[in-house]
C-alpha cells in the first residue's frame, strides 16, 4: 500500500493518505505530551511500544464483536486504519477517582466507584477539551441521542473487557480515554472506536504496589516511562520475557526502519 500526502498531525500520531481512499496510514510518534500540551518532550521508543499495544487491545475487543478502525499493523510505528469521521467528543471513563476529578470535585485520591463513570469532553485543545455534558452534544449537534446511546453500550463493553485483560496480567484499570468515529459499513452509517487504547490513553496500576505504568510518569515527573510502556507489553505478552527484545532493540529496529523510508 503506497503512502500518500499528510493528512493530519495530533500531538501523538500523524494519519497519512493511501492509495485507497477509504483507508490511511496511522504512525506512532515519540513526543510525549501533557497539560493540553503545555509540557511536551521526545521519548525515543514510545510509539512503537504504543502501536504495539493499541494493536494488541483493538485486535482482542474485535473478537468480542467491538468494531474499531484497525485494518492491520504494517510496522513497528504504522497501521492501516479505516478513515473515519471523528465525532469531536473525549469519552473518559473512570473505574477509579484520581486525577483531574479530584481537584475538581475534592474527591479523595484512589476512590473506587461504586460503578464506571462516563464523561465528556470537546475535543478541542484551544479550549483545552472541556467538559460538557449530553445537554451540550445534542443542542450543539455533536453526536445524536442514538449514537451516544450505541457508544456507551460499547464503553460499558469495552470497560469489562480491558479490566478483566488487564487483571488477568496484575494491572489495574483505573481510567481511559476513548474516541469514535463515522463510518459507512454495508451502505449504512455506522459508529466505530477509534483512536488507540495505549499507556498513553490509559492509566495503569500495578494491582500489589500501585506503581503507575502509564503517561503519569511523564505527568508527574516520576521518570522511567520507557520500562514502564515495556513492562505492560511484556504482561500483555506482546514482549517475551525469555527474548532478547528489549525496550532498547525495539528503539534501534525502529529508527532502522525510518532511515530505509
Amino acid at each position: 500500500m503506497k503512502k500518500g500526502k499528510k493528512l493530519y498531525e495530533g500531538k501523538a500520531k500523524i494519519i497519512y493518505a493511501t492509495n485507497d481512499k477509504n483507508l490511511v496510514i496511522q504512525y506512532f510518534k515519540d513526543d510525549a505530551t501533557a497539560f493540553n500540551n503545555q509540557k511536551k518532550t521526545t521519548i525515543e521508543g514510545k510509539g512503537v511500544l504504543n502501536n504495539r499495544i493499541s494493536e494488541h487491545i483493538l485486535s482482542n475487543l474485535s473478537q468480542i464483536g467491538i468494531k474499531n478502525h484497525l485494518v492491520k499493523r504494517l510496522n513497528m510505528r504504522e497501521q492501516i486504519i479505516k478513515l473515519v469521521e471523528i465525532i469531536p467528543i473525549e469519552f473518559i471513563v473512570r473505574n477509579v477517582a484520581t486525577g483531574s476529578i479530584t481537584k475538581r470535585l475534592g474527591i479523595e485520591d484512589g476512590t473506587v466507584l461504586k460503578e464506571p463513570l462516563i464523561e465528556y469532553c470537546l475535543k478541542d485543545d484551544e479550549l483545552g477539551d472541556p467538559l460538557i455534558s449530553e445537554e451540550h452534544i445534542f443542542a450543539f449537534d455533536w453526536a445524536s441521542k442514538t449514537e451516544i446511546d450505541k457508544v456507551k453500550k460499547m464503553i460499558l463493553r469495552i470497560n469489562d473487557f480491558m479490566i478483566g485483560l488487564f487483571r488477568g496480567v496484575g494491572i489495574k484499570l483505573i481510567d481511559f480515554k476513548l474516541e469514535f468515529g463515522r463510518i459507512k459499513i454495508d451502505g449504512k452509517n455506522e459508529v466505530i472506536l477509534a483512536d488507540e487504547i495505549s499507556p498513553d490513553t490509559c492509566r495503569l496500576w500495578d494491582s500489589i504496589t500501585e506503581k503507575k505504568l502509564d503517561k503519569d510518569r511523564f505527568r508527574k515527573d516520576l521518570g522511567d516511562l520507557i520500562p514502564a510502556y515495556t513492562e505492560v507489553a511484556k504482561r500483555l505478552g506482546i514482549l517475551h520475557e525469555q527474548s532478547n527484545v528489549s525496550a532498547v532493540n525495539i528503539t534501534k529496529l525502529s529508527s532502522v526502519k525510518r532511515k530505509k523510508k
